[in-house]
């Protein structure tokens, strides 16, 4: 009812300040006719002295008929300019309401479609079509941004989705340990213990799963800490260091060509990168492949971190969705909750980097990050 009153509100607005537009150049136009006839009307020719001339019947001296037909013609104009002024605003309001009313239906149209929406209707649209001017580009731009919104929302729907499932799984394996022991009176010692082992381990899981999420969460929020000067190449190995075990037991031969590249950044979010980076390089890796780090200069402003495996054959199609959160590519092989990517793409987004993907012929993957140069 209010948004209504409101709307009418300014269609009565809008004819006002029309009707008072049309008033004002109607009274203007009065005034200018008044003036006009008058000073046509008295430069008659002039007549003999003491000649008497009969104006409506009444005489009037020769040397006063300029002005007694002035006078004479502004009464006509007023008097037929007073009957005809009210007539026109009349009509210049009925016609501003009118044209006010065609005007603003476009616009009801684009505040009704607003006033539907929400998160469950994100997907209906405007579509307004015809000349409509502004109007038209305001529909089409609120159209644009309900795509985005719409994009966004749906990727907030399965991020949650899958956040709770990867929460569910540790939770599930922890329950199901303890009541398959508790439901066996002659459990002993050794199997509480193998229970112990078993929860352990999926309350890791979930441990290392919030704090990847709550990592994730506050770097794409501009969480970042005190930026300082870090060179990649000073990265690469305690990232290696961190999945030796891991690197050995798949028999990984591991190469490195680093040279200095220093940047300006949150040093413990630049090592998260590199360690995401070599992580899931070793996890997606095939038993008995290779892995390659590299670091430097691109260009006088560029610096960049460089990580290549083997591994499973990706698709191009999938490799723009390796970047988003719990996606960890139909074909690659491993463990891991599939934020890895995500992670570095929000970190380097942070510090207005680049992150690329290309697969390796053969099978594998480069994921290549650029970062500014530090000065």
């Amino acid at each position: 009812m209010a948004s209504r009153s409101r709307r009418h509100g300014l269609r009565l607005r809008l004819t006002v300040l029309c009707t008072a537009v049309a008033g004002l150049v109607s009274a203007l136009l009065l005034w200018l006719g008044w003036l006009l006839v008058g000073g046509v009307v008295a430069a008659v020719p002039a007549l003999p002295p003491g000649t008497t001339v009969r104006v409506r019947d009444l005489p009037v001296p020769a040397e006063q008929l300029g002005h007694a037909l002035a006078d004479a013609a502004r009464a006509d104009v007023l008097r037929t300019g007073l009957l005809a002024f009210p007539l026109v605003v009349a009509a210049a309001a009925v016609l501003a309401y009118v044209a006010v009313g065609r005007v603003l239906r476009p616009l009801r149209q684009v505040t009704g479609t607003v006033r539907r929406l929400s998160a469950e209707s994100l997907d209906e649209r405007i579509e307004l079509r015809g000349r409509h001017g502004e109007v038209t580009e305001l529909a089409d731009s609120f159209d644009a941004m309900l795509d985005r919104l719409h994009a966004a929302f749906e990727v907030q729907r399965r991020f949650v989705a899958n956040a709770s499932h990867e929460l569910r799984t540790p939770l599930t394996v922890m329950r199901t340990e303890v009541d398959v022991t508790l439901a066996d009176p002659g459990a002993d010692v050794a199997e509480l213990r193998r229970m112990a082992e078993v929860v352990r381990a999926a309350t890791y899981r979930a441990d290392a799963l919030v704090e990847r999420l709550l990592l994730l969460a506050r770097t794409e929020a501009g969480l970042a800490g005190p930026s300082a000067r870090v060179d990649l190449a000073a990265l690469v190995k305690p990232a290696l260091a961190a999945v030796r075990g891991e690197a050995e037991e798949r028999r990984l031969r591991v190469s490195l060509a680093v040279d200095a590249a220093a940047t300006h950044g949150d040093p413990a979010l630049l090592e998260r990168v590199a360690g995401n980076l070599v992580e899931n390089a070793v996890r997606h890796n095939v038993a008995g492949g290779w892995l390659r780090v590299e670091t430097g200069r691109v260009d006088e402003d560029w610096v960049w971190l460089r990580v290549s495996s083997s591994g499973s054959v990706v698709p191009e199609e999938e490799l723009a969705g390796l970047f988003e959160p719990f996606r960890r590519g139909a074909r690659r092989s491993g463990s891991g909750s599939g934020l890895g990517l995500s992670i570095v793409r929000a970190v380097v987004s942070a510090h207005r980097g680049t992150v690329t993907a290309e697969p390796v012929e053969g099978g594998g993957l480069t994921v290549t990050v650029k970062l500014r140069e530090a000065a």
